[in-house]
């Protein structure tokens, strides 16, 4: 073989190493997932999610050891309020429907909303009771400092809607930022009473007290979650998504008393 023949032979091999290697570099299709959780992950998140999405966050992080999880937890209406003015996230997950529709409304959601959990109002008293509170009727004692989420965030409407359907009118003593401060506002006697959600009641554990609201009057709390439009990493909030509403994170939210949809 003359010497053309011999640097075309080498170049024809050396591009078809270099093929190869190009080639190996690109995960199989199912593969993806892993390859696309690998980054720094924005997620916003309701207040009541904080003990559960904190654990499936760990979890999350155990499966794909190259991601970093930032969580932003506060009222979900804080929360879309700055996602829709440009705070960067990845994920928004709202206790509400209607706040979720604040996003999509505004076009600022990157994939369609999907519904991962339930939850539904109850009373919170001090541990073992000692006022004796039966019921929703009884919040309507004047003598009661009562105190509830404020009206724009998820548990205050929830609680508005609770009052309106026992009948009864209920007079606030503080009207607070998110369900975290009522629970706080009980548990360190600064109130007798307030409404928050059966799983804050659970995570307060021997700090509380709940007092069931029966079925007829009380709500049923939705949690949508979604990938935001701006995301800075949409595949991995995507992943995160579906670690969610799969197996191991709705085993995770069960654990804290969430329901499924």
């Amino acid at each position: 073989m003359n010497s053309l023949g011999r640097r075309h032979l080498i170049s024809l091999v050396v591009a078809g190493l270099a093929l190869v290697a190009c080639s190996s570099d690109d995960p199989p299709a199912s593969d993806t997932s892993t390859r696309s959780a690998e980054s720094a992950l924005t997620v916003f998140a309701a207040a009541s999610l904080t003990d559960a999405f904190t654990e499936i966050g760990n979890a999350f992080m155990a499966q794909y050891p190259d991601t970093t999880i930032t969580f932003n937890f506060a009222a979900s209406s804080e929360l879309v309020t700055q996602i829709n003015e440009g705070a960067p996230a990845d994920v928004f997950a709202s206790a509400d429907l209607s706040n979720m529709s604040k996003l999509t409304d505004a076009d600022n959601n990157g994939s369609e909303p999907v519904e991962f959990a339930t939850n539904q109002g109850e009373i919170i008293v001090a541990p073992g009771n000692p006022l004796g509170i039966a019921s929703v009727a009884d919040l309507a004692n004047d003598d009661l400092i009562v105190v509830v989420c404020a009206p724009e965030v998820p548990c205050g409407k929830y609680a508005a809607a609770i009052f309106e359907n026992a009948g009864v009118t209920v007079t606030a003593k503080s009207l607070e930022e998110n369900v975290k401060a009522v629970v706080a506002k009980v548990t360190l006697g600064e109130a007798d009473a307030g409404i928050v959600y059966s799983t804050d009641v659970r995570a307060a554990a021997d700090a509380a007290t709940g007092v069931a609201i029966p079925a007829d009057i009380n709500v049923v709390a939705q949690y949508p979650i979604v990938v935001t439009k701006d995301a800075p990493n949409p595949k991995g909030a995507q992943a995160f998504i579906d670690f969610v509403t799969g197996p191991q994170g709705q085993q995770i939210l069960a654990s804290y008393g969430f329901t499924t949809p």
